[in-house]
């Protein structure tokens, strides 16, 4: 994709300070970071969302954002936790078109929000969802 910003990172066209690099993965550092040491982790492929991306290639890019966690918490030891993110499409709030993955590096009080208003739902209608999906995988 020729306006992907992560495209052209990946093609070396803007630069990035590299985490890890092997032929099908790439992570780097967030120069916008949400903390100190927080990650991407991207397929070098282009593909817009994890519902593009082939299963065995998916596996690949999983297996190093565990990787990258890892790491980043022994590098960082002022660090209690981390989040794992990864949206899909606009109105999930993914920025970047290109399939990505966040570690971000967390602390007691760091004022970062990623929690949602819970909601409440009866067993007869988690039923019906379960169904509709369970449908879907036959």
């Amino acid at each position: 994709m020729n306006d992907c910003i992560f495209c052209k990172i990946v093609k070396g066209e803007i630069p990035n300070i590299t985490l890890f690099e092997n032929e099908h993965v790439l992570s780097f550092l967030d120069i916008m970071p949400a903390a100190k040491g927080h990650a991407l982790i991207i397929p070098k492929k282009h593909y817009a969302t994890l519902l593009d991306m082939p299963h065995d290639e998916l596996k690949e890019v999983i297996e190093i954002v565990q990787k990258i966690a890892v790491v980043t918490m022994a590098a960082l030891p002022e660090f209690d936790g981390f989040n794992v993110l990864q949206s899909n499409n606009e109105v999930a709030g993914q920025v970047v078109p290109h399939v990505h993955f966040h570690v971000i590096p967390r602390q007691k009080d760091d004022k970062l929000d990623f929690a949602w208003d819970q909601g409440k739902a009866e067993m007869e209608e988690l039923k019906k969802w379960a169904e509709l999906v369970k449908e879907k995988m036959e």
